[in-house]
């Protein structure tokens, strides 16, 4: 697994730079759940953005694509085939506690292992509680990947890794998106120009 891991980290390090800082997590009969955290000083916001704040902060898990994601109604797990991921968060620094989101991407990275659940895009995953100190999020929706990182190659029959971005949702947002679906929750985002890295966003709105 060490190979797996070195490749996932490599990847990274191309796409962000060299992390500033990382924390491991060990849940009882997991693998190791690290977050490296990435500071990337060219994203700085431009003179006219609504909201002060500093250049973008990425979290990635490490750890997570150790194992592939099986489906739980499987009656045999394969330790080979089967997807593996890892989770990229980005937001805006400097505007709220966003550091205190470690444990729960770690929480989210080592959630198929601990309840099989397979995380693809356009699923919803929620932890139960704010991201970080004052959040408006407690849940996230899976994106689709090859917009930040380059999947991370493994050697056949294993699947490459991907890194999927994860996008903070408030509670309305989610429970619009259980009833209308990703797809649709996407659009008006992009139709009301939301900045998805603001760390104190408030809902889009969702009539009209």
């Amino acid at each position: 697994m060490t190979d797996v891991r070195e490749r996932v980290e490599a990847r990274l390090r191309e796409a962000f730079g060299e992390p500033d800082a990382r924390a491991a997590v060990t849940f009882l009969g997991t693998d190791r759940i690290e977050v490296l955290r990435f500071l990337d000083p060219g994203t700085s916001p431009g003179p006219d953005d609504a909201r002060p704040g500093g250049p973008v902060v990425r979290y990635a898990t490490l750890g997570m694509s150790l194992a592939p994601m099986n489906d739980p109604t499987a009656a045999v797990a394969d330790p080979e085939r089967g997807p593996r991921a890892e989770l990229v968060l980005s937001v805006r620094a400097g505007v709220a506690d966003t550091d205190e989101v470690l444990r729960p991407l770690a929480v989210l990275a080592a959630s198929p292992q601990v309840e099989g659940v397979v995380v693809a895009p356009g699923a919803s995953l929620d932890v139960g509680r704010p991201l970080w100190p004052a959040a408006p999020f407690s849940s996230v929706l899976v994106a689709e990947p090859g917009g930040l990182v380059d999947d991370a190659d493994l050697d056949a029959p294993r699947e490459p890794v991907r890194f999927l971005p994860l996008l903070p949702m408030t509670p309305t947002e989610a429970a619009w998106k259980r009833v209308h679906g990703a797809q649709a929750l996407r659009e008006r985002w992009l139709t009301h120009g939301t900045d998805l890295r603001d760390p104190l966003r408030g809902p889009v709105p969702l009539t009209g």
